[in-house]
C-alpha cells in the first residue's frame, strides 16, 4: 500500500509555510505522492446552506462547503509548479482537476512542462465537477449539462498533445488545425491519468478502458464500498474486452485523516464514517481492513478545520514508523 498526502490547501486559512512543512514531512517519510485540491470558488450561498446540489452530488452532505465564502484558501493548479520546485522524489498532482474551468489545449500543454519541471513526477487527476455555481464562476455553465463529455475530450487532447509531434482535434470543446504544443512529458507515454468518479462504476470503468487510464479516485470509501468499486469496475473491464485488469490499476480514496487519544465511533455511517479518524489501533485496523479490500493509496486528507499542522505532521509520522508496519505485516 501506498501512502499519498491530500495538502490542506482548501481551508478558511492556510499559509504558504503549513503547505511546505506538510510536503517537506511527505517527501522525508517516503510517501509516494502529493495532491492538492481543485476548489475556484465559494459561492456565499454556501454560508447558508443553499447550494443548488449538496457537496459532491452525495445526498449525505449539506448544500454546502466546508470552507466559507470569505475563506482564504489556495488555488490547487498553481501550487503543482511550485511543488515540483520544493520536492525532489515525491510524485505531486492535483486531486482532481475540473475539466470543465480550463482549456484543454492549454491544460495539455501546461502539464508538459510541469512534467519536465518535476523530471517526471506528475499524476493527472481529472474528472467533471458538480457545482452550477463555480461553473458560472468559471464561464464555463454552458458546459454544465455535458461537463462529462468535457472531460472525455480533455483526455483525447491530452493524450493527443503528449503522445505526438503534431496534433489537430476536431470536437466540440476544442477545434483546431495541426499545432505543436511545446516539449513533451518527461514520462513515456504520458503522465498517468486517474479519474475520479463517484457515482457511476460504469462510467468509471468506460473512460479507464478506452483511454488506458492508470487509477480510479473515489471520497471517503469504506472497505465495503472500495471492494464494490472495485468489483464493478473490474467487471466493466471484462465486458469492454480490456487487455487490463482491475489488478492493474491504482484504486484510491481521499479520506479525513487524524490519530486521536480517544477511541472514535467507528458505526457505520456512508460518507461520514470514521475510516481514519481515530486512535492508532482503529486505523491499523481499518487499514488492514483496506489493504485486504483493494485499496492501493489512500489520499490522507487533514481536516477543514479544529486540527493544526503541527498535529497533522506529527500523525504522519506515526502513521508511517508505528502504524504502517503492523499493516505491512497482516
Amino acid at each position: 500500500m501506498k501512502l499519498a498526502l491530500y495538502l490542506p490547501n482548501f481551508r478558511d486559512k492556510v499559509t504558504v509555510k503549513e503547505l511546505e512543512d506538510l510536503t517537506e514531512m511527505a517527501e522525508a517519510l517516503d510517501f509516494d505522492s502529493v495532491w492538492t485540491l481543485d476548489r475556484i470558488v465559494v459561492p456565499e450561498a454556501s454560508d447558508r446552506q443553499e447550494l443548488q446540489f449538496p457537496f459532491g452530488m452525495m445526498d449525505q452532505f449539506p448544500k454546502a462547503l466546508p470552507v466559507s465564502a470569505r475563506g482564504e484558501w489556495l488555488q490547487g493548479w498553481p501550487l503543482i509548479p511550485w511543488l515540483a520546485a520544493k520536492t525532489k522524489k515525491v510524485r505531486i498532482g492535483m486531486s482532481i482537476t475540473d475539466t470543465p474551468y480550463r482549456s484543454p489545449g492549454v491544460l495539455a500543454a501546461e502539464v508538459a512542462t510541469i512534467d519536465q519541471l518535476s523530471n517526471g513526477r506528475v499524476n493527472v487527476g481529472v474528472g467533471s465537477g458538480w457545482m452550477p455555481e463555480e461553473f458560472a464562476a468559471s464561464s464555463a455553465a454552458h458546459i454544465f449539462p455535458k461537463r462529462h463529455k468535457h472531460v472525455r475530450e480533455t483526455i483525447e487532447i491530452m493524450q493527443g498533445i503528449w503522445t505526438n509531434d503534431l496534433f489537430e482535434y476536431h470536437g466540440e470543446f476544442a477545434d483546431f488545425e495541426r499545432c505543436g504544443f511545446g516539449a513533451k512529458p518527461v514520462q513515456s507515454p504520458h503522465p498517468p491519468i486517474y479519474f475520479s468518479g463517484l457515482k457511476d462504476p460504469k462510467r468509471s470503468a468506460s473512460r479507464i478502458a478506452k483511454y488506458n487510464l492508470s487509477g480510479w479516485i473515489g471520497i471517503q470509501d469504506t472497505p465495503e464500498e472500495l471492494s464494490e468499486w472495485r468489483s464493478a469496475i473490474g467487471r466493466e473491464l471484462e465486458e469492454l474486452g480490456s487487455a487490463r485488469t482491475i489488478d492493474d490499476l491504482d484504486m484510491c480514496s481521499m479520506i479525513w485523516f487524524v490519530i486521536t487519544d480517544e477511541e472514535t465511533d467507528q458505526t457505520p455511517n456512508r460518507k461520514l464514517t470514521n475510516l481514519m479518524v481515530g486512535t492508532a489501533g482503529q486505523i491499523t485496523e481499518n487499514l488492514k481492513r483496506y489493504k485486504e479490500a483493494g485499496l492501493t493509496m489512500p489520499l490522507l486528507w487533514p481536516p477543514f478545520a479544529d486540527v493544526p499542522v503541527s498535529k497533522t505532521l506529527d500523525d504522519l509520522k506515526r502513521l508511517k514508523e508505528e502504524i504502517m508496519p503492523k499493516v505491512d505485516a497482516s
